[in-house]
């Protein structure tokens, strides 16, 4: 099955080079250059970096960052030696139920950066990679308000969603359409359910790298299977 995309995405070049222009940072300038890849690009030749970020709740306007994974991979390699990760201290405690759900503790926590010391370290390493997440909702609402938090300024870019692209297969083709209406549940798109769906193996969530690592291989595997390796990437990302 080949997709093809029916589908609104925001003119990236236009806003990544207007931000770059009116940026004050040199590094969100060169995060913005790096960040504007040409829609015509392969995805079998895109620089491709998983990025997943662990918070205290969902809503970026009272939840904070709490980790932060990267691993940067293309479609036949997943470059595991170069991965990042960084626990955050937020400005709030922590509450018991976050605690539970990622398992970052009061003592990982005390002595550790906050979210503005470890911004410019993220994004120069996030530079001149297409970001790939499951559930972009969460990453780029997030790094929004840490961008703000940490320069002042806004921050937005293309991301491929893994989740988006399970939603078009199993949630919005004709195939799901006719299953939902003759009473059949819809399928799940959490990245556990999807990752069992190719055959993947089963990770232990909520830890930013395990999910980054998950969430690379969910691409490689969606691309294996419903896509092509020339895919252009205007077609995958949001």
């Amino acid at each position: 099955m080949r997709l093809q995309r029916s589908r609104k995405v925001p003119d990236w070049h236009e806003y990544l080079a207007c931000r770059r222009e009116s940026t004050e940072h040199a590094i969100l300038a060169d995060f913005f250059a790096g960040a504007d890849l040409s829609p015509d690009l392969l995805i079998s030749e895109a620089p491709l970096m998983a990025l997943d970020l662990e918070t205290t709740g969902l809503d970026p306007r009272k939840a904070e960052i709490v980790s932060i994974g990267l691993v940067p991979f293309s479609l036949s390699r997943i470059h595991l030696p170069k991965r990042r990760y960084w626990v955050v201290r937020p400005h709030r405690v922590l509450e018991p139920a976050s605690v539970t759900l990622h398992h970052i503790t009061h003592a990982d926590i005390q002595g550790a950066p906050r979210i503005e010391e470890v911004m410019p370290e993220v994004l120069e390493i996030m530079t001149g990679h297409l970001p790939v997440v499951h559930y972009r909702r969460i990453e780029r609402p997030f790094l929004d308000v840490a961008a703000r938090s940490t320069w002042g300024e806004e921050l937005s870019f293309p991301v491929i969603d893994t989740m988006s692209l399970e939603a078009r297969i199993h949630r919005q083709s004709l195939v799901a359409r006719f299953k939902r209406w003759i009473g059949r549940p819809p399928a799940s798109i959490r990245l556990h359910d999807s990752r069992l769906r190719y055959g993947l193996p089963h990770y232990h969530g909520h830890h930013a790298v395990v999910d980054s690592l998950a969430t690379a291989e969910l691409l490689q595997a969606q691309i294996a299977g419903h896509y092509s390796p020339d895919t252009p990437i205007s077609m995958l990302w949001s």
